[in-house]
This record gives C-alpha cells, structure tokens and sequence, in this order.
C-alpha cells in the first residue's frame, strides 16, 4: 500500500470508535497467507501515522508512548491495507512483516500457542531468539 493522506474534507478519523482512553484495538493479519500476526492498541496520532508512512505504528499502554513497530528488532510491518469493522471500533491491518517475526519472543505470531486436552501447547517455533533480537 502506498498510503494517501485522506482527504482533508474528508474526516475518516470521526468513524472510528474509540476507548474511554482514546485508543482503539487492532489486528494485524499477513497480507498474503492471512494468518493473525498480532494485537496491539492505536490512538488517533499512531494511525494517523500509520497512514502517513505507510508502516504500523501503535500505542504502547505500559511504555506510554507512541510504537513505531520494528524501531529496536528491525521487524517493520509494511501496511497494504487498512479496514474498520462494522461497528467502528476494531482496526484490521493488512500488512507484510519484514523480518518474518511479529512476536517478541522472536516467534512469526504472537498467537503461537493452541488449547488443547485444556493445555497450551505451542505450535510455532522461536525463529530469533529475544537475546539477538533485542540484545
């Protein structure tokens, strides 16, 4: 996706239904295979610049601060397409994961643990340790 800024009469934005706390859930899903990479949370300037660059920024809760998604692994999410659900309060991203790693357990998703005989079990292997991801 080459992302446009939207038009300025236009107030995409007011669409969205936000959090008490100004924030918004959303899914990242591969662009190709489908498979559900991650969930993270969004405020208006993170999706604002999501759309600006072109790459998934998101909203840290216990850091606080804006999440430019791959600034310390390298693991960028290039974003092709962006869609609101039908009550305007879930955000899905299509994206491509650099890197292959979407999870900071250095796993491709963060949903790598399947229920099973009421066991977790985890079905995808570490392909970079934390350690060498994140030092």
């Amino acid at each position: 996706m080459t992302p446009a800024m939207p038009d300025a009469t236009t107030n995409w934005i007011a669409d969205i239904t936000w959090t008490d706390d100004g924030l918004v859930p959303v899914i990242a899903q591969d662009h190709k295979s489908g498979r559900i990479l991650m969930f993270a949370w969004m405020n208006r300037t993170a999706l604002e610049q999501t759309v600006a660059t072109g790459e998934a920024v998101y909203y840290s809760r216990s850091r606080e601060r804006l999440w430019h998604k791959g600034e310390q692994s390298g693991h960028v999410q290039r974003v092709h397409d962006i869609r609101l659900d039908c009550d305007g309060d879930v955000i899905l991203l299509c994206i491509e994961q650099i890197g292959h790693i979407a999870c900071h357990t250095g796993r491709e998703s963060c949903f790598y643990r399947h229920l099973h005989n009421n066991e977790w079990q985890i079905t995808d292997p570490v392909l970079k340790s934390p350690d060498e991801i994140y030092g």
